[in-house]
């Protein structure tokens, strides 16, 4: 190794200039289009502009001096050794850079779909079905990309052509044992692939799993996020979706339905509450503006119960339309109409000293008092 520096030293001295000359070039160049790009960012506000000066950062610092280097190495004044190390160095860091650039177009893509199908909205239905699919293909390229990538550059290896030449003839036992040792994660694979397609529940839908109410807010490759409403994040694999049912609030639509029950006394003037309810709904904003009404829902011996039935844009709104009218409700009722809150009566029988019942004309009524319990009015 000595001896062949000792020999080419001026060849080599040469080639490390011009290669060292090239990789200053590139990163001058990538300066420059970088300089352009934010002024043309600063002027237009374009998406793809943003997008690309954000997420081009790192992929360029390689791409640019790879082509530099490229682009000299065929006229440098290298022994053939030399040379052939070079090229294959050079080639295994442009495929990496090709790979990292696919990535990049696909993260530009997601930034303008993002842009333009906004969920942050209040109409989001068609903007968290496209967001919902892109996303699970963008974990599946990007995935898919890498593993590619990675394999064409050890094929680049004439050590590891010859090794999977001769381990191609074991290929069913090797893809049966990598099958069953990544299972799991074949399996969520395939349910990210089903799930973008089918879509039963899409990115910012409203659910209700294991018991949990809260909002989808992560989809990845392996996985998804749901934030509780608390704050807590509940994190499931993509295949417990596919293998377990779950409620989903908002799957054709954002508007929901709240309902509030109240328990009241029979003497509960019915019409009254219902003018309550529309007054409420109508002095705020989170009523959707469609359904106002109240209904006797059910009764047993003591109690009637009332369902006041609102409706809202989502999910968020409902919960809260649903708190403020149950408070205010009860609020009406103590103020205006204390006596058609719950109340449980009973009845006592009196009997005369020998222990026989008086008789019916003995009293005036009919050998029973009739008293209520305290804290109840009398009736």
């Amino acid at each position: 190794m000595i001896q062949f520096i000792l020999q080419n030293w001026r060849h080599l001295l040469w080639s490390a200039g011009i290669l060292a000359a090239a990789i200053v070039a590139g990163f001058l160049v990538r300066a420059l289009v970088f300089w352009l790009l934010r002024r043309f960012d600063r002027r237009k506000g374009s998406v793809i502009g943003h997008s690309l000066v954000l997420h081009g950062k790192g992929p360029t610092r390689w791409i640019f001096p790879l082509l530099a280097i490229v682009c000299v190495l065929p006229g440098l004044p290298l022994p053939h050794i030399a040379m052939s190390a070079l090229e294959h160095i050079a080639s295994i860091g442009l495929i990496a850079a090709i790979a990292w650039l696919v990535i990049l177009l696909v993260d530009i893509t997601s930034d303008v779909l993002s842009d333009r199908y906004r969920i942050d909205v209040a109409d989001n239905l068609m903007a968290r079905r496209v967001q919902t699919q892109f996303q699970m293909l963008h974990h599946i390229v990007v995935v898919l990309v890498a593993v590619v990538a990675l394999a064409i550059m050890l094929m680049t290896f004439s050590a590891i052509n010859r090794i999977g030449e001769s381990v191609l003839a074991s290929a069913g036992l090797a893809s049966l044992v990598v099958g069953v040792a990544m299972k799991g994660t074949l399996e969520n694979l395939i349910a990210g692939v089903q799930i973008a397609f089918t879509q039963p529940f899409r990115m910012g839908d409203a659910v209700v799993i294991e018991g949990e109410w809260g909002w989808i807010e992560e989809i990845g490759a392996m996985f998804v996020v749901v934030r509780i409403w608390d704050l807590r994040r509940l994190v499931l694999p993509l295949s417990y979706f596919l293998q377990h049912s779950f409620q989903n609030w908002t799957r054709t639509s954002a508007e929901l339905l709240g309902y509030t029950y109240l328990y009241t006394d029979y003497t509960v003037p019915v019409d009254a509450v219902r003018a309550e309810l529309k007054s409420i709904c109508e002095s705020t904003p989170l009523w959707g503006g469609k359904v106002c009404g109240v209904q006797v829902s059910d009764s047993d011996r003591y109690t009637m119960q009332l369902r006041a039935l609102m409706d809202a844009r989502n999910s968020g709104d409902a919960w809260d339309l649903r708190c403020l009218v149950r408070e205010q409700l009860i609020d009406f009722l103590q103020k205006n109409y204390p006596g058609s809150l719950p109340r449980y009566r009973g009845e006592f029988e009196t009997k005369s000293p020998n222990g026989a019942l008086p008789e019916k004309e003995g009293g005036p009524n009919g050998g029973r008092e009739r008293v209520t319990l305290p804290g109840t009015p009398v009736r």
